[in-house]
């Protein structure tokens, strides 16, 4: 998963990046589809799927040569779990409900190496694209190349923001808009005001400080509207609702065709 330039340092630097989340289509070819169509990134899920590493890993190795790079959404945010996905080349790890400075402290010290964190060494396997090389280099390189991408999910994460965003090593502050309408008490209440003044809100403190502002949008105005309150790192839609959706409309165009 070779890339001359990273997708971290375009990211924080405000670039807005656009990309996708997979739920279902874990196949060989779904790498090089999403590149083909513009995404920068994947995020592939484990935390609803069902998912198992050795499936991600072969995910990650297909996307070898490509101008995007592959990340995944962990169950939780447990050091095994991100080491791992780590070691086996996430460009990206997506943590789901994190809450406090605590846990977003441990979260950085789970992807990185000593001084910095508390990570454990694997060099010369599948994220070192089974090289060798100067180890002090690697963890360097690494440390440069990981996004660590907190989602902001519950009352209690988006009351927390500020202490969450403060830490150095948080990259991306992802807003879960299911989650979060659901704990907030407004399920699927996306037009709420409350709601539209919680992405605001994450929104403002990830420009504060220094931080990126994610968001999955489904549509064009979800697009156009996390785009104006200032998310740069969006996911195109997911994998079955698009595909669902396209379908869909080519099968309607199908059945009101007059017969022969």
């Amino acid at each position: 998963m070779s890339h001359s330039v990273h997708l971290k340092p375009v990211l924080m630097s405000g670039e807005v990046v656009a990309g996708a989340m997979v739920f279902e289509f874990f196949t060989p070819g779904i790498s090089r589809i999403l590149a083909n169509a513009g995404a920068r990134f994947a995020i592939y899920d484990m935390e609803h799927t069902g998912m198992g590493y050795e499936t991600l890993k072969w995910l990650f190795a297909t996307s070898g040569g490509l101008n995007m790079e592959s990340m995944v959404r962990v169950p939780t945010g447990g050091y095994t779990w991100i080491a791992r996905a780590l070691d086996l080349g996430a460009r990206g790890v997506m943590v789901p409900m994190v809450e406090t400075l605590s846990q977003a402290e441990e979260l950085v010290r789970a992807c990185r190496y000593p001084p910095a964190g508390r990570r454990g060494a694997a060099f010369g396997f599948a994220q070192c694209d089974y090289l060798g090389g100067s180890v002090v280099e690697k963890m360097h390189d690494y440390h440069a190349r990981t996004l660590l991408i907190a989602q902001i999910e519950t009352e209690r994460g988006l009351q927390n923001v500020e202490e969450i965003a403060s830490v150095d090593g948080v990259d991306v502050l992802w807003v879960g808009h299911f989650d979060l309408s659901n704990f907030m008490g407004i399920p699927g209440q996306f037009d709420h005001p409350d709601f539209l003044a919680a992405m605001q809100h994450v929104a403002q403190v990830a420009k504060k400080h220094g931080k990126v502002a994610g968001f999955m949008a489904t549509d064009k105005p979800w697009i156009e509207r996390a785009k104006s309150m200032g998310y740069t790192m969006l996911a195109a839609g997911t994998d079955t609702g698009l595909l669902q959706q396209a379908l869909g409309q080519l099968v309607e165009t199908i059945d009101m065709k007059t017969p022969v």
